[in-house]
């Protein structure tokens, strides 16, 4: 196991010396007991429909997920003004997709009214959105291969020289504008689609206390104020000393500043979380 401290009361977490996922593919000997989840309630926060693929993937690894969605997604209400954005995709540069639900959303009113243009240049800020295309069969995909987010994306080369560049970047309602503020900076012309809605559910915080996680993935910072919102100043002292694992350094900021005693950063994408995970319950069983 390999983790590391990043910030009073953050740590990196990594996989090494552990079970790795695909040693576990195809192998059948393996009695629930000796999986590296084995038995841990592992709360899943994400959307519910962006859910089914990680809690597979936790059950085959011995674990409980506590499927407890904090965002919900929807397409957008009025979707004449998408239509009429999508209208001027044949003078658009370079498209970015912010995240997989603005490749479902996004790609599905593109090809409603067609398809995208042979010309345009397609790029995502992650791999999972970067996968969302490749399998409606878009091969060309601008994105990082290390640090996946807007400053990941901004470093690289495609995304220097766009004085002049017409940039559409489709997303959700909202979110942080520094990517845009980049481009324009070096002078890109940028046009903001928003393709899909996030919401907050009508949740109990109650059913998530019952649940006796033991572990908790949270994949936005929006997910992680709502979920605080929650929670009353006792349930706050209660969860917050349950391990919290985030794909990125930013969300992990954000919950130091909320109290969370021991957030771990993993990997981006179910195999970050999920090598995270292992990671940490190889060295919780270490210490039984």
């Amino acid at each position: 196991m390999s983790a590391h401290a990043v910030g009073e009361n953050i740590y990196r977490v990594g996989t090494k010396n552990v079970p790795t996922l695909h040693s576990l593919n195809g192998q059948t000997g393996f009695m629930t007991a000796t999986l590296p989840l084995a038995g841990l309630n592992i709360v899943i926060t994400r959307p519910r429909d962006q859910a089914a693929e990680l809690t597979k993937r936790i059950e085959q690894l011995g674990g409980k997920p506590q499927l407890f969605p904090l965002l919900e997604i929807e397409a957008v209400h009025d979707e004449r003004a998408l239509r009429e954005h999508l209208s001027r995709l044949n003078q658009v540069d370079l498209a970015i997709f912010i995240s997989p639900n603005a490749v479902r959303y996004g790609m599905a009113a593109i090809r409603a009214a067609g398809d995208l243009p042979i010309s345009l240049k397609i790029a995502s800020v992650g791999q999972g959105s970067a996968k969302a295309l490749h399998e409606l069969g878009i091969d060309q995909v601008i994105v990082p291969t290390d640090r996946f987010d807007s400053e990941g994306l901004l470093a690289l080369p495609e995304l220097q020289n766009v004085a002049g560049k017409h940039v559409m970047i489709l997303r959700g309602d909202g979110g942080r504008e520094m990517l845009g503020d980049t481009l324009k900076a070096r002078g890109a012309l940028v046009e903001y689609v928003t393709c899909y809605l996030r919401s907050k559910p009508d949740l109990d915080a109650g059913k998530l206390l019952a649940a006796v996680p033991d572990a908790i993935t949270v994949t936005s910072s929006e997910a992680l104020r709502f979920l605080w919102e929650m929670l009353t100043e006792p349930d706050r002292t209660t969860l917050a000393a349950v391990p919290l694992f985030v794909p990125h350094a930013r969300i992990a900021e954000a919950a130091q500043q909320q109290g969370w005693q021991h957030v771990n950063v993993t990997g981006s994408g179910d195999d970050g979380l999920l090598s995270g995970l292992i990671a940490w319950a190889h060295k919780r069983e270490s210490k039984s």
